[in-house]
C-alpha cells in the first residue's frame, strides 16, 4: 500500500469517526475507560510552594496549639477564688509578684494566694493562675498593690494549651487543596514541607494560520488567540499546572513534531481547533497516528461543542477543542476538568447552597456588625449553620469554617431557626455526608480517615458526651460519641440511651493518673493512696476536666468531695491535661493513656472507661452512618486503633441495630 493509499485510509477512519456522532454520556464512558483517572505520583515541597497543591498524605499535628496555657487578654494572672467577691463597689487588693510575663517570658513565681503577676496577651500562664483579670477591670493600689474590680470565673481569659488544636489532630486530610488559610494552619503547627501529589503538566496548543498573539499587531483576516489563555487559566484552576506552547500553522510536519514533542514532556495535551471537517483541518489527521489507542470520540451531540475531538496517545489523554471560545470552554469544564482534577488528586466540583438555618439562638455584641464562621451540615429540613467557636486567636476555626455569616451592628444576637445568607470561603464546598457530634478522640480520626477514602466527607464537632447526647436527642448529627459511666449500676454509656437512640460499640482506652516520672507522691502508689497523698499536699496542684465530660465524671467519683488546689482549672481536652503537667503547671491530672505517652509522662491506670457511640433511630439507615459501622468493624482499622493503644473489637450484632 503506498503512502497516498495509506494517507487516505487514515483520513476514512477519521472521517467515518466523526459522522458517528455520540452522545455526551457514551463519548465520557469511552473516554474515561482509557485513562487511570486517578493522580499521577507525589512530592514534597516546602510550605511557601504549597499553595493551590493537594495534599497526599493525611497531616497531624506535631504540637498543640497554642504549646501552653495563655493569656487572651492584657492583664493579671490570678487565683479564682481570691477575687470571687469583687466589684466595683469592693475591690479585692492582691499583691503583685516581683514578675512581669510578656510574650516569649517563661514564668519563674508561682500565683501564690492573694497575689497577682502582670501578664500580656499569648503571655504563658504561671503556675497556681487559673483566670486572668483584664487591665480595664483593676487599678493601682499602694505601692505593690492591685486592685482587682471584677469577679472572675476559673478558666475566664485564658486559652488552655490543645484547645486550638490538639497533638496528634488531623490538620489536613489526604486530597485537600491547600489554601492560605490552610498554610497559616500549618505554620502554627511548625510545619515546614508537606507532601503533595504531582501537577499534570498539561501542554496547550492553539491551531491555525489565523492566529495572532495577544500583544501583536492584528494583520487583516486574522484573530487573536483568546483560547490558550483560557485554557491554560482552566487548566491551573483545575490543579493541572499549563504548559503554553503557543499557535502552530496550518502546516502537517510541524504540528505532528509539535505534538510529539508536547507528549514526550507533558501529562496530556489540548488543542483548540482543527475539529471540523473542512480540507484545512488537519489537527485530528495527526492525532490519529500519534498512538494507542488514539481517537476515542470525534463529534459529541453538543450544542455547544459537537466538533469536540477526545484521543488518549500511551494513556496520555489528547484532546481537541473546537475553535470557538464558548464551545471550547463548556467542552473543557463538561469532558477536560474531570480528567485533570483526577489527575492532580482533586475531587469532582460541586455545586454549594448559600442559604443555612441557624440551629440554635447566636448570641452578639450590640453595636458591632460580627461575621460569624460557620459550618454547613445538612438536615432533613435544609442546610443547618452551626457557628465556630474557637475564638479570634484559633487558627483552625478559620482554617475549618464553609463560610462566614454577619449579624448586624444593631442586633444583639439572631433567634434559632433564622434563614441566613451565608457567605462561602471556598466556591467548591461540599455539605458533609456525616455529622458527628460529641466527645471527641484521637482514634477516631482512623475511622474518618476510613470514609474519606470512601468519598464520604465527615463534619466531627467535639462538644462533650453530654453535649452529644443532647444533640442526637435534637436530631441535630447523626452519630455522637461518649464516654459516661452511670454510677449506680457502673457500665459505661448504655444507661444514657432514650428510646429513639441506639448504642453502637466503639473501643475501650485506658484512663488514669498522669504525673511527672519521679514524682513520690504518685510513683509506685495504688491509685487510692496516690490520691490521697495529693490531696494531703496542699502544694499539690491538680488540673481538672470540663464538666460534662465523661473524664470529669470519673474525677469526681474519685476525689468525693474534696476540692484541691487546682480542681476549677478545667481544660476541655486531655492533651491540654497532659500538657499542664508536662509543663509543671500542675502536677497531676487524669488523661487516656496514649497522651500520657505522647508527653512523656508517668501514668498510673485507674481502668479502662468506653468509648462508644449513640445513633439516633432516625438515622440508622442513612448510607454515610452504615459505612461508619462497616469501618468500624474492619480488620486494618482495629489493627491501626490498637497500634494507637485502644482496645478495639468487632461489633456485636446484638450491640448494633443499626448495622
Amino acid at each position: 500500500m503506498s503512502k497516498t493509499d495509506d494517507h487516505r485510509d487514515i483520513s476514512a477512519v477519521t472521517q467515518e469517526q466523526f459522522l458517528t456522532v455520540l452522545s455526551r454520556e457514551e463519548a465520557m464512558r469511552r473516554f474515561y475507560a482509557c485513562l487511570a483517572m486517578r493522580p499521577l505520583g507525589e512530592e514534597t515541597v516546602s510550605l511557601g510552594e504549597s499553595l493551590g497543591r493537594v495534599t497526599s498524605q493525611t497531616l497531624r499535628s506535631p504540637i498543640d496549639v497554642p504549646p501552653f496555657d495563655r493569656a487572651l487578654v492584657d492583664g493579671f494572672a490570678v487565683r479564682a477564688g481570691d477575687v470571687t467577691s469583687a466589684s466595683e463597689q469592693a475591690p479585692i487588693c492582691l499583691a503583685l509578684n516581683p514578675e512581669s510575663i510578656a510574650c516569649g517570658t517563661a514564668p519563674r513565681l508561682e500565683v501564690a494566694a492573694s497575689s497577682a503577676t502582670p501578664i500580656a496577651t499569648g503571655g504563658p500562664l504561671p503556675r497556681g493562675a487559673d483566670a486572668v483579670c483584664m487591665v480595664e477591670h483593676s487599678d493601682p493600689g499602694e505601692a505593690d498593690d492591685v486592685l482587682i474590680r471584677r469577679a472572675l470565673a476559673p478558666g475566664q481569659n485564658i486559652g488552655f494549651a490543645g484547645a486550638d488544636i490538639a497533638r496528634g489532630e488531623t490538620l489536613l486530610r489526604r486530597g485537600c487543596r491547600i489554601g492560605s488559610r490552610e498554610i497559616g494552619m500549618m505554620a502554627a503547627c511548625g510545619v515546614a514541607s508537606v507532601a503533595v501529589y504531582r501537577r499534570p503538566r498539561v501542554a496547550i496548543l492553539s491551531t491555525g494560520d489565523e492566529l495572532v498573539q495577544p500583544g501583536e499587531p492584528l494583520r487583516p483576516a486574522a484573530i487573536y488567540d483568546s483560547n490558550a489563555p483560557i485554557v491554560a487559566a482552566a487548566v491551573q484552576e483545575n490543579g493541572g499546572a499549563p504548559i503554553v506552547l503557543g499557535a502552530i500553522g496550518d502546516d502537517e510536519a510541524a504540528l505532528e513534531a509539535a505534538l510529539r514533542d508536547a507528549l514526550a514532556r507533558c501529562d496530556g495535551v489540548i488543542l483548540s481547533g482543527g475539529t471540523s471537517k473542512s480540507a484545512g483541518d488537519l489537527t485530528y489527521r495527526v492525532v490519529a497516528r500519534l498512538g494507542e489507542p488514539g481517537i476515542i470520540a470525534h463529534g459529541v451531540a453538543l450544542k455547544p461543542g459537537k466538533p469536540l475531538c477526545l484521543a488518549v496517545v500511551d494513556g496520555k489523554p489528547v484532546v481537541i477543542l473546537p475553535g470557538f471560545p464558548t464551545s471550547a470552554m463548556f467542552t473543557f469544564h463538561d469532558f477536560v476538568a474531570p480528567v485533570i482534577r483526577a489527575m492532580s488528586g482533586l475531587g469532582a466540583r460541586l455545586d454549594a447552597s448559600v442559604e443555612a438555618t441557624t440551629p440554635f439562638p447566636i448570641l452578639s455584641d450590640l453595636g458591632r456588625t460580627e461575621f460569624v464562621m460557620v459550618a454547613l451540615t445538612q438536615r432533613e429540613d435544609g442546610l443547618k449553620a452551626f457557628p465556630l467557636g474557637k475564638g479570634s486567636g484559633a487558627v483552625s476555626g478559620f482554617a475549618r469554617a464553609d463560610g462566614f455569616l454577619r449579624i448586624d451592628a444593631l442586633a444583639d444576637h439572631l433567634e434559632a431557626g433564622a434563614r441566613m445568607q451565608v457567605t462561602l470561603f471556598d466556591p467548591e464546598l461540599r455539605v458533609p455526608d456525616l455529622v458527628i457530634m460529641g466527645s471527641h478522640c484521637i482514634g477516631l480520626e482512623i475511622i474518618i480517615d476510613a470514609l474519606a477514602e470512601a468519598g464520604i466527607a465527615v463534619r466531627v464537632v467535639a462538644i462533650g458526651s453530654m453535649g452529644g447526647l443532647a444533640a442526637a436527642r435534637r436530631n441535630e448529627c447523626d452519630i455522637a460519641p461518649i464516654h459516661l459511666m452511670d454510677e449506680k449500676t457502673g457500665v459505661y454509656n448504655a444507661p444514657f440511651l432514650g428510646p429513639e437512640q441506639r448504642l453502637v460499640r466503639g473501643w475501650r482506652r485506658m484512663q488514669g493518673l498522669v504525673f511527672r516520672a519521679g514524682d513520690a507522691r504518685f510513683e509506685g502508689r495504688a491509685v487510692e493512696a496516690a490520691i490521697s497523698a495529693a490531696l494531703a499536699d496542699p502544694t499539690c496542684l491538680m488540673v481538672n476536666r470540663n464538666q460534662g465530660s465523661g473524664t470529669r465524671i470519673m474525677i469526681d467519683r474519685l476525689i468525693g468531695a474534696a476540692r484541691p488546689n487546682g480542681y476549677w482549672n478545667q481544660p476541655s481536652s486531655h492533651n491540654a491535661v497532659a500538657a499542664a503537667v508536662a509543663q509543671q503547671r500542675a502536677d497531676w491530672g487524669v488523661a487516656i493513656e496514649p497522651v500520657a505517652r505522647a508527653y512523656g509522662l508517668s501514668f498510673l491506670p485507674i481502668g479502662e472507661e468506653h468509648y462508644d457511640f449513640v445513633i439516633p433511630l432516625s438515622r440508622c439507615e442513612v448510607p454515610a452512618v452504615r459505612a461508619f459501622i462497616e469501618a468500624l468493624g474492619r480488620e486494618d482499622v482495629r489493627r491501626e486503633l490498637g497500634g494507637m493503644g485502644f482496645t478495639a473489637g468487632a461489633p456485636k450484632e446484638s450491640e448494633t441495630p443499626c448495622a
